[in-house]
């Protein structure tokens, strides 16, 4: 099976996993409650933490530069970001779902439930890895679902968030890599950074 082929096969499973999760959200959140310990806390808070957006665009540049031939893709990774950051920011004002644990007692846009950016931002990155570094993808998979858990775990989220943030990051880390391929549309921003 081709590597384009499997890609649509899981972006469907998911797509079609999102849609389920609608009906599932709060047993989910219900459940989780009962597997909270001080390991997990500890562990996943880190973790939680390290998801935000600014760290990822930080630490991904940084991996960039790390390998100099790889800075061209520098403008893809941080136009993905912003588009899959500023997409979620309009979702969550249009949609206004509240979190599953009313921890806020200020109203806010960005405190709203759905989508989840930690999960927008930590998948955006994958469709990069996987043009530049397939190995490390794969790590990075592992890492952010281990975000997208964390979500659900301190109830910041519901199932759903977060595969909606999964599949919008997914989705402009993928877009605007195959608009780089097949357009160059960065070039110009490329003449900066070799």
């Amino acid at each position: 099976m081709g590597k384009k082929r499997l890609v649509l096969i899981v972006y469907l499973i998911s797509i079609l996993f999102f849609i389920v999760s609608f009906f599932i959200d709060k047993k989910v959140s219900y459940y989780t409650a009962f597997i909270r310990n001080s390991v997990l806390d500890y562990s996943l808070s880190s973790i939680t933490q390290f998801g935000s957006v600014f760290i990822i665009l930080v630490f991904m540049t940084t991996l960039f530069l790390w390998k100099e031939r790889k800075r061209e893709w520098i403008p893809v990774l941080w136009t993905s970001l912003f588009v899959s950051t500023m997409t979620c920011i309009i979702l969550k004002s249009i949609i206004a779902r509240p979190r599953p644990l009313d921890i806020f007692a200020v109203s806010s846009l960005i405190l709203y439930s759905f989508p989840s950016l930690h999960a927008t931002a930590a998948f955006t990155v994958i469709p990069v890895l996987d043009k530049e570094f397939p190995k490390f993808k794969w790590f990075w998979v592992i890492f952010a679902l281990l975000v997208a858990f964390s979500r659900i775990y301190f109830q910041y989220h519901y199932l759903s968030d977060v595969i909606g943030g999964a599949l919008i990051g997914y989705s402009f880390g993928w877009l605007f890599v195959h608009l780089e391929e097949r357009d160059k549309i960065f070039k110009k921003w490329k003449i900066g950074l070799s």
